[in-house]
């Protein structure tokens, strides 16, 4: 089994050593590092550049560096590749950005509404119903944007907005289905992502029904662990192979 999609200490993971060793403890054939990027200029994407330390724009380089000379210590298929948060005014850069870095593959992802981190619960819990369903609605125009650019091969955690209580329920069935006729014409796969199913939230995205409508369309999927400790990756991926066992899912592997 491949995981396209694990955190490192080049953003907000374990050491890169552990995540690769955890990796091949899991017994998983391939592993994706995929640590956060952000090349965007919003207010929200400089803060948190300078507050959490997400430098990998101008790291990446030096983690690929690393990742050569440890491919040698590990039985696994190890890919360079970046979790790269989109906004449609900012596609130009990220088409720069995403050429000149040239991974092995990019994972898209959209992480900010209303300026704010998608998982500030508080935030949006102080927001009427009418502005929350409002959000909901953006997050999904700037999803189908993510997937018609044809900027990156996966679109992460598809529903990021089902991890906050108050966006969560709120998506509606039309909006899903906007967004698996987006995939179903593109090259971008989604993910089937386990980060929080052993967490508050406690289930797999995209959700049961999103899941349907996908799958309705013919769209494919590969899995995506979202492990950020190595502690995480071995139960994760079982809970990923559960998944694809339970729904007969035959990820995509990439080449």
């Amino acid at each position: 089994m491949y995981d396209y999609h694990l955190h490192s200490n080049y953003s907000d993971g374990g050491f890169l050593r552990s995540m690769l060793a955890a990796a091949e403890n899991a017994g998983l054939s391939g592993v994706g590092i995929a640590d956060h990027c952000m090349v965007l200029d919003a207010d929200w994407a400089v803060q948190a550049r300078r507050e959490y330390g997400f430098n990998f724009d101008v790291t990446y380089e030096r983690r690929r560096e690393a990742l050569d000379s440890l491919r040698s210590e590990f039985d696994l298929r190890i890919f360079d590749a970046a979790e790269v948060d989109y906004d449609p005014a900012s596609e130009a850069e990220i088409r720069s950005f995403l050429a000149d870095a040239d991974f092995d593959y990019a994972v898209g992802s959209v992480h900010e509404l209303d300026g704010r981190n998608v998982h500030d619960a508080d935030h949006f819990a102080a927001l009427p119903e009418r502005r929350r369903r409002e959000l909901v609605e953006t997050y999904f125009d700037r999803l189908v944007s993510l997937v018609d650019s044809e900027l990156f091969e996966i679109a992460a955690h598809p529903d990021l907005i089902e991890r906050t209580p108050a966006l969560r329920g709120l998506a509606t069935r039309e909006q899903y289905e906007r967004v698996a006729d987006a995939f179903a014409a593109s090259r971008t796969v989604p993910e089937v992502n386990a980060g929080r199913v052993r967490r508050e939230y406690g289930e797999f995205h995209p959700t049961p029904a999103f899941f349907d409508v996908l799958r309705d369309r013919g769209v494919s999927f590969t899995l995506g662990s979202d492990a950020h400790a190595p502690e995480d990756v071995e139960p994760l991926a079982e809970e990923l192979a559960g998944f694809a066992e339970r729904t007969g899912l035959d990820p995509v592997e990439l080449v």
